[in-house]
């Protein structure tokens, strides 16, 4: 049988940092097996669903790499793939289950219930429908209709226990005691997430179901409406929770949890794989550093923790930084460019801008910190805030250095690298300062900072006018 799995995330915000990591695995899963990778949109919030969201969730998911062989923008044998295409199937297989006994309608207003939940409260029981509806008698039902009550349908649920062995967590137990009759459609004809999510993965025949433990809880009420509609049952599988540093569920707290975050400030797509993926799951090797040919060869249930995962996104930083640093120059200069323009910085000429960026490759952990980075380059004059800096400037050998440094430069027409280490030679020889305390100066004078790329290739796309300019401007300080 085809493996067949799918990323069912719902429309109402920005693809949080969880789902992305399940859809990471649902799809390294596909590929490892050679099977399909389904996208589903679970919009049947209504009042919280919004397309924005829809086509938010399309471009992170491309940005990532990540292609789905059907979907709601490409389609597949089974026509819909959002949720509120399918209003009339899950309707239909709803009515299968009144016409078989298997589910009922419930007539209750949500004041009834509240009134049901605090008996059962104060009476120290589970809190459970109390089957009120499932004994009203023809007339009953009938008067209901009458006064325009709009009923929903509930799930009869009859005692048993539910045995299912998942992939993660092995073989779990459930008591369906402990369960009650659940709404499987509410009374405007909306499908609650249990029904709809085991219709949909009945009729498109999911053979993983890969998700987050959260859902542990609800996988008992959908193996019951598995049997209840002869579907084929899936596999399970519940991956760990991703935890904040303090151990606690991930949330805004800890700083953004958007995938949409990350992709604008300049991680890499790959970056963002390779990490999200060892958020629970271990390579055979133990190397962190895996291509996506990599993690779709060695991927394997067996290697998923139950442990809940760490986000950690100094771990994160450091890895993009190394893929930053391994990238192809061409690359990564396409990828700062629009952080630069956003800056208003002139990157007209791409061979300058990729020379620039050859000499902060090293320095950056996410590429929107090029914009900071690349400041020295496109600056019209120095500003030096750092207090040691401004010391350093002002020393007596500074200043001579400075003077030598001009007189050096008026003899030359154009400044090149290979130029600027001779005339710092020459300044070392005529004023007696050598190593740090001769090269320090020059570096505030035409930065602004006490560290940065080597500064012969910073000088050469300077220019001469503008080190010159610079340097007479530190002399004033």
């Amino acid at each position: 049988m085809e493996t067949r799995v799918r990323f069912a995330p719902s429309p109402t915000g920005h693809l949080h940092i969880g789902n992305v990591r399940t859809a990471i695995l649902n799809w390294l899963f596909a590929k490892n097996t050679g099977g399909a990778f389904i996208l589903r949109i679970e919009d049947t919030d209504v009042e919280r669903s919004v397309d924005q969201y829809t086509n938010q969730i399309y471009e992170d998911l491309r940005w990532l790499g990540l292609t789905w062989d059907e979907g709601p923008d490409i389609g597949g044998p089974h026509k819909f793939y959002r949720q509120s295409e399918r209003l009339n199937i899950y309707q239909e297989y709803a009515k299968r289950l009144l016409d078989e006994d298997k589910a009922y309608y419930c007539f209750c207003t949500q004041e009834e219930l509240e009134h049901n939940r605090k008996e059962s409260l104060a009476k120290g029981e589970t809190i459970q429908y109390n089957r009120r509806c499932l004994y009203l008698t023809e007339d009953q039902k009938k008067a209901f209709w009458e006064q325009g009550r709009k009923p929903a349908i509930r799930f009869k649920v009859q005692p048993r226990e539910i045995m299912f062995n998942d992939l993660v967590k092995g073989e779990l137990l459930f008591d369906t005691e402990n369960i009650g009759d659940f709404v499987i459609m509410r009374g405007e004809g909306i499908p609650t997430y249990n029904f709809a999510a085991v219709v949909d993965d009945g009729l498109m025949a999911i053979t993983h179901v890969i998700r987050g433990d959260d859902h542990v809880s609800n996988t008992p009420k959908q193996i019951l409406i598995y049997h209840a509609l002869d579907f084929n049952l899936p596999k399970f599988v519940h991956i760990p929770m991703i935890l904040g540093p303090d151990k606690t569920r991930l949330s805004k707290r800890h700083g953004a949890t958007f995938i949409e975050y990350y992709r604008y400030r300049g991680y890499l797509p790959e970056v963002i794989i390779n990490f999200l993926s060892l958020l629970s799951w271990s390579s055979v090797s133990g190397e962190e550093i895996l291509s996506i040919e990599q993690l779709i060869e060695q991927f394997d249930f067996k290697r998923i923790s139950k442990a809940a995962a760490i986000f950690d996104i100094e771990k994160l930083n450091w890895m993009n930084g190394y893929y930053i640093r391994q990238t192809d120059l061409d690359r990564l200069t396409h990828l700062a460019s629009p952080y630069l323009r956003q800056a208003n910085y002139p990157i007209g000429n791409f061979e300058t801008t990729r020379r620039i960026i050859s000499l902060l490759q090293n320095y950056l952990d996410h590429m929107d910190q090029v914009i900071e980075q690349a400041r020295i380059f496109y600056q019209n004059s120095v500003i030096i805030n750092d207090p040691q800096a401004r010391i350093i400037i002002r020393k007596d050998s500074s200043r001579r250095i400075f003077w030598s440094f001009l007189r050096e430069l008026d003899t030359i027409d154009e400044l090149d690298a290979n130029i600027f280490r001779k005339i710092m030679k020459t300044v070392q020889k005529e004023t007696g300062v050598m190593g740090k305390e001769l090269w320090m100066p020059i570096r505030v004078a035409l930065t602004g900072k006490l560290h940065g790329p080597e500064l012969p290739h910073i000088a050469e796309i300077l220019g001469k006018e503008k080190c010159e300019k610079f340097v007479k401007s530190a002399i004033s300080i």
